[in-house]
């Protein structure tokens, strides 16, 4: 199974609070940490720990910080032979992580804006050899059409994960597959708030309606929602004590191309992927809260899942 990911690369400063501060309000810290992450570079990581063969498509600094990322992706086997180095230095993110493991985030994307369609067409040979193409919203929006052009041109699934959430053109509704906001982008994506099940429905149904056969919103604590081909389908969470959700949703996605891609039914991959998630919350750090085909097997026998 090979799957190319076309995406962004952040290192991650750690602050762990008690609560989140108010608005002009300093409050004293519990721990500081740095972790690699970036939605797409997440994303690769987690589906080469899952044992697909991964090619990461972007850019990223030629500072410390790069070479940090670009280390522990290889770690994990994901193949960076076509990400390009820049001067522009390596996306940085903030993260105020609370004591319930809710987080709030700045991000500075820094080289992932310097990503140009040409470093997409230079990849076409990764597109092209994949089964699966997954994109975000960490990259000019003109390196994301051009991966949709290149992947559709050779009749790839195409997953997209809206995030950080903004207006669409009509274009990526009509042309991806596969959508999975979490319940704050889908709410910006369709104009309703969602806040249950129900609100989650609506909110899925409305961006459908623009052309996607398949959307997939996550809501953490509420679980996953499903809306494909005019029917939706509610999945309950995994029951866990969350720590950090930073990396969640992209471990989500990240899991979902691998299961999907590797043959398994629509909803049992969402199943799958959701276990993957909810372990990823109870672990610190982006990357190094993904976990690997062990820990995902021992976590399923523990807890008697699926």
């Amino acid at each position: 199974m090979r799957i190319a990911v076309v995406g962004s690369f952040v290192m991650d400063f750690i602050f762990e609070t008690p609560r989140r501060p108010l608005k002009g309000e300093s409050i004293i810290g519990r721990s500081f940490n740095t972790a690699p992450g970036g939605k797409g570079a997440n994303q690769a990581m987690q589906a080469a720990l899952l044992g697909a063969e991964v090619y990461m498509i972007g850019r990223i600094g030629t500072d410390i910080y790069g070479d940090q990322i670009l280390d522990s992706l290889r770690g994990a086997g994901v193949n960076v032979d076509y990400v390009k180095r820049d001067d522009a230095g390596t996306g940085c993110s903030g993260i105020v992580l609370d004591a319930e493991g809710d987080n709030s985030i700045v991000m500075v994307p820094r080289s992932n804006m310097k990503c140009k369609p040409e470093d997409v067409v230079d990849a076409e040979e990764a597109i092209a050899e994949a089964d699966t193409v997954l994109i975000q919203l960490e990259i000019p929006m003109k390196v994301n059409e051009k991966a949709v052009k290149l992947a559709n041109k050779h009749n790839k699934t195409i997953i997209m994960d809206p995030a950080p959430a903004c207006a669409l053109e009509e274009f990526y509704y009509k042309n991806v597959s596969i959508m999975t906001p979490n319940e704050t982008e889908a709410q910006i994506l369709s104009g309703i708030d969602v806040v249950d099940v129900p609100s989650a429905e609506a909110a899925a149904r409305e961006i459908a309606q623009r052309g996607l056969q398949t959307v997939i919103i996550t809501m953490g604590g509420n679980g996953v929602l499903l809306y494909k081909d005019g029917e939706a389908k509610h999945f309950p969470p995994v029951k866990i004590e969350p720590k950090d959700s930073t990396a969640a949703g992209d471990a989500f996605t990240g899991s979902f191309s691998v299961f999907l891609g590797g043959g398994d039914p629509l909803e049992e991959a969402i199943r799958k992927a959701s276990i993957i998630g909810a372990i990823s919350a109870t672990r610190l750090g982006a990357q190094p809260s993904l976990p690997d085909r062990a820990a995902f097997d021992s976590f399923v026998k523990e807890n008697n899942l699926l």
